[in-house]
């Protein structure tokens, strides 16, 4: 099942355009990696003008871009969390992943990214810079009339981001409703994490919807604060300790 809902909190909301796709499940249903991955993709955008973006857009890009014509959409841009393959593609353990090489093939959108992860985005997928537009994070990057705050959250890889939009975060391998993203891998730094998690994560109001990077519970979603009580990653009390207990 997708999810396809708007919130009444806000007056943008009933023209926001808003969709979790599983990748192996909703699209790229013969892809094994898909399945064995379960990447979320998140369609994000503004009903009234049509315009919508993609979120880690990766295995069947073609796929993605016909939901969003299904639809009555028009793709015009896309956000990268990080640059993992299984995210945005490229080659993963000898498998290669479609991702945003083949989404500027077919849609030549700009592809916004952290800055700090701009070089290992180019690295990994070999898009040249001029299709990247890097931000820092507290940048809006608007889709009609539908603002989407770009927060940085280093840790799993130096430019990770969140996206926050309508009472909504959008949160990569920064955060899962169960644990978080791995630190051990290139440019992972568990100090950093455990930052991002504890402060620039901590001004995210509890009752925001929680959308994480891949399904790894058994509910798509939750809220900041069901997470921030039940998480394991915010039992320890201060980084000495939630290095011991999760630095992997």
């Amino acid at each position: 099942m997708t999810t396809d809902s708007t919130s009444s909190a806000d007056p943008t909301a009933d023209r926001l355009y808003f969709r979790q796709l599983l990748a192996g499940r909703d699209f790229a249903v013969d892809d094994p990696i898909a399945r064995q991955m379960v990447n979320f993709v998140y369609l994000v955008g503004d009903r009234v003008t049509g315009e919508a973006v993609v979120v880690d857009p990766a295995y069947g890009v073609d796929e993605l871009l016909g939901i969003v014509n299904e639809d009555g959409m028009h793709l015009v841009g896309a956000l990268a969390t990080h640059y993992h393959p299984d995210h945005i593609g490229g080659d993963m353990r000898g498998f290669g992943i479609e991702g945003i090489t083949r989404l500027l093939e077919v849609a030549p959108v700009p592809i916004h990214v952290q800055a700090d992860e701009a070089p290992w985005v180019t690295r990994v997928t070999g898009v040249g810079a001029d299709s990247l537009v890097a931000h820092s994070g507290g940048d809006v990057v608007e889709v009609g009339a539908v603002p989407i705050t770009l927060v940085h959250t280093p840790g799993h890889t130096p430019g990770s981001q969140c996206f926050l939009v309508d009472g909504r975060l959008i949160a990569g391998d920064t955060l899962f409703l169960d644990g978080c993203g791995r630190t051990d891998l290139p440019g992972g730094d568990p100090e950093a994490m455990y930052e991002s998690l504890t402060t620039r994560l901590a001004r995210i109001p509890d009752d925001t919807v929680l959308y994480p990077g891949h399904l790894y519970s058994p509910e798509p979603s939750a809220t900041m604060g069901h997470t921030r009580e039940h998480n394991m990653v915010f039992r320890p009390s201060n980084a000495e300790q939630w290095v011991a207990m999760f630095a992997q």
